[in-house]
């Protein structure tokens, strides 16, 4: 080899000694996504699946939608399928903590490995257009008649939104073991429920119900949020008299026995998919809100999760 070549060569090797394996080269990753196509998991999912390519430290995502039980049949199929894989990934968050709280299955997110929390996203709560129930006020009102009349429909039992409901009847004098409601394995499921007429009150994400509230199919009368969400015209719970506020988070997780420099090198794959535009602007069209948390701060903030719904549920009569 020619001096000037090897010199060359020293000089890459240096200038790359420092990145992590997979972020010298392009990869391919499985992303399973444990909710069938068109809830919020899957929309949330899909997105970030292209800001990974955007990123330009991953070649292809490979996708596979795995439903039901609040994420828990597809975190199982994860535990098995993504042993020691690095270039894994498994989305979830709020609902399948839930989900596990009220389900206790055999598997646990504790047998995977913490990457990243990434957005939060408030529940909005709809009803079809035609609906004679108007406002909240109105769902309140016929709850308050007859618990059993009113329908619930969301994501799995223990979804934000069904501890939301339960939470509401908390509130206004009524069982919350009283909750009729029906839960979906997906937000597809769901929402063809809520159009169809087949469940009073439907509840998920703003994203997922946009076009159709855009579009006067449906009418959007409350989010679960502090404040009312920028630029939409929904009322909060609060200031329509109901101290119910519950945000969803939403996340991935790496495969179970992954190393610590795996973990560090695809923790570093999904910080800067972050970063890039294609991110950037799905954010703002969803209207989620980034909230980007890693490492050690985003392990203790699964484990005070674990604990404040817990404790939520056991008190709205869920568990």
């Amino acid at each position: 080899m020619r001096r000037d070549t090897f010199l060359k060569s020293v000089a890459v090797l240096a200038a790359t000694a420092g990145l992590p394996l997979s972020a010298r080269a392009a990869t391919n990753l499985k992303m399973m996504i444990p909710a069938n196509p068109g809830g919020g998991w899957d929309g949330m999912g899909r997105e970030f699946g292209k800001a990974l390519i955007a990123s330009k430290l991953v070649d292809t995502v490979q996708y596979e939608n795995k439903g039901g039980a609040a994420g828990v049949i597809g975190l199982a199929q994860f535990i098995n399928s993504a042993k020691a894989d690095p270039n894994a990934l498994l989305v979830t968050g709020a609902v399948m903590v839930g989900g596990i709280i009220t389900g206790k299955p055999a598997v646990s997110m504790g047998q995977i490995t913490p990457i990243a929390r990434l957005t939060a996203e408030y529940n909005v709560f709809v009803v079809p257009a035609d609906s004679p129930l108007k406002t909240m006020k109105d769902v309140v009102a016929q709850m308050q008649k007859d618990p059993a009349s009113v329908k619930w429909g969301g994501g799995s039992r223990g979804s934000t939104e069904h501890i939301c409901a339960s939470m509401l009847a908390t509130k206004v004098g009524v069982d919350p073991k009283k909750v009729n409601y029906v839960a979906f394995r997906g937000g597809g499921e769901a929402t063809a429920a809520i159009l169809g007429g087949n469940v009073t009150v439907g509840g998920s994400g703003y994203s997922e119900f946009a076009e159709y509230i855009k579009a006067g199919k449906m009418r959007a009368i409350a989010v679960t949020s502090e404040k009312r969400l920028p630029g939409l015209d929904i009322p909060t719970m609060k200031e329509l008299g109901y101290d119910v506020v519950l945000g969803n988070w939403r996340g991935v997780y790496g495969g179970p026995g992954i190393t610590p420099a795996q973990r560090t090198a695809l923790t570093d794959i999904v910080v800067k998919a972050t970063q890039t535009a294609s991110w950037k602007e799905s954010v703002e069209k969803n209207g989620w809100a980034p909230v980007l948390l890693t490492g050690k701060a985003f392990d203790d903030y699964v484990d005070d999760q674990f604990s404040s719904l817990r404790g939520i549920m056991h008190l709205s009569g869920m568990v």
